[in-house]
């Protein structure tokens, strides 16, 4: 039987409170943050403010990410006996929330006095500690749906209730952290300001979930088995028996990776395609902006059609605008902001959809393992959902290496480095999306409840 917390009212299948949906889609401000601006800005701020050659700066932004993707599952199976043992993971969260926005501040306060190779180990050191402190709020946080409720339709309502937040903090901070570095005149003192006032978002919203939602779950783990080396293996073991769990997460990291390698290319394509750096602000306003007004759409579809359709129309309108983009290579203009706005129409779907139906993976595993484990599979969903994200910069530096961009600053790039950027910001992600399709498609006829209309059903 599935454990409950006799010390919260709330019935599993209840609806989600105003209060419950307000407070877990508060986290998404810190989380949406963290995943957003160094996505965006960090690459850009190794090559054209310290002066790092692109092939190193590939280097600096990886080697954070593949150590943090080794710790996630051990950060998910330490969620997972707290959770068992008290009903909530929010030890995990309080620490993560109070470190991240200290150690994201200093990510971007590299000394201006030190070498090029000293400050770019700076920064690599410092986002290799904010990233784990990352984890630790993000890992139990994405576990919490699974433990709110254990009614399907409800968990597409809290998902998107988070991802209209998450929309919304990428909107503002994916316009307004560069947004206020430029105010400052840019270079060291532009950087540090707009992280630190990115990391006071950061701070608010996920002390508000770590004390809202993380005290309100109805479910709890069930007792882990063996020690803590065997928690580590727990997600890969999920991963291993619940075929739905493997395909859910290969979509995921495809799909991350497209956005991320748009999200890093923007300020690229921004600077030396468009030829007007703060650009970049407009093109994040026409992708993000539209995942507020259309997330009550993807939520709706995904009721009346079931989730694996409503995934299937996103990926698709991801995938054309995507083509559509290659031709800015040859016409740089205003019109640009047109399919940026068709993939931010998409870009709210493939957010929502996939991680709504990770909660129900969750639930399959237990039937099939007969043990709830949603720390595990948070923990791995997390690990590759980050190292795909890492992936992004790595995937545009990697392009502009072979293109020959030139590092510093430099007003005009040759054109084979244009189209460098081009297609990273094109091609690439129309490509990687195209290539989730039939694993999506898959989906459905692993687990038929996807294929199914929401309202009302229970997992």
């Amino acid at each position: 039987m599935t454990s409950t917390r006799p010390d919260v009212p709330e019935a599993a299948g209840a609806a989600p409170s105003g209060s419950l949906l307000a407070s877990y889609a508060a986290g998404s401000l810190g989380t949406g943050a963290f995943g957003t601006l160094p996505g965006l800005v960090l690459a850009y701020y190794l090559t054209d403010s310290i002066g790092v050659a692109a092939a190193l700066a590939t280097v600096l932004v990886l080697v954070p990410k593949l150590i943090d993707v080794l710790a996630y599952p051990l950060i998910g199976a330490l969620s997972d006996r707290a959770s068992h043992r008290s009903g909530r993971r929010t030890g995990l969260m309080l620490g993560g929330a109070l470190a991240l926005p200290l150690l994201f501040v200093a990510t971007f306060a590299a000394p201006t006095g030190w070498s090029t190779g000293a400050a770019g180990l700076w920064v690599m050191g410092f986002f290799l500690l904010a990233s784990l402190a990352y984890s630790c709020f993000q890992v139990p946080y994405l576990a919490l749906p699974a433990e709110l409720t254990d009614d399907s339709g409800h968990r597409v309502t809290i998902l998107a209730w988070r991802v209209a937040v998450l929309a919304g903090t990428i909107l503002l901070v994916g316009g307004g952290g560069p947004a206020v570095r430029d105010t400052a005149g840019g270079g060291p003192t532009g950087y540090v300001l707009m992280a630190a006032a990115v990391a006071v978002v950061m701070l608010l919203g996920m002390l508000w979930a770590t004390f809202g939602a993380g005290r309100r779950t109805v479910l709890r783990a069930d007792e882990p088995s063996g020690g803590l080396a065997h928690g580590y293996r727990e997600g890969f073991d999920a991963m291993r028996t619940t075929r739905p769990f493997r395909l859910l997460v290969l979509v995921s990291c495809l799909q991350a990776v497209a956005t991320a390698v748009m999200l890093a290319g923007g300020q690229y394509v921004a600077t030396y395609v468009l030829g007007d750096e703060t650009a970049l602000t407009g093109l994040f306003l026409a992708l993000i902006a539209p995942a507020l007004i259309v997330m009550p759409w993807w939520t709706n579809l995904s009721h009346k059609r079931g989730k694996v359709q409503a995934l299937t129309v996103a990926t698709l309108l991801f995938t054309v605008a995507g083509l559509l983009l290659v031709l800015v290579g040859w016409m740089p203009g205003a019109w640009v902001h047109l399919p940026v706005a068709m993939a931010g129409v998409a870009y709210a779907g493939m957010q929502a959809l996939p991680m709504s139906m990770l909660p129900d993976a969750t639930d399959l595993d237990r039937e099939l393992g007969g043990r709830r484990r949603s720390g595990a599979m948070s923990g791995l969903w997390t690990a590759s959902e980050t190292g795909s994200m890492a992936l992004g910069p790595v995937v545009v530096l990697a392009l502009l290496a072979v293109g020959g961009f030139e590092s510093g600053g430099v007003a005009e790039q040759s054109d084979t480095a244009r189209w460098a950027i081009v297609l990273g910001f094109s091609l690439v992600p129309a490509l990687l999306t195209a290539l989730s399709l039939p694993v999506v498609r898959a989906l459905g006829r692993e687990y038929p409840r996807w294929t199914a209309p929401t309202t009302g059903a229970t997992a």
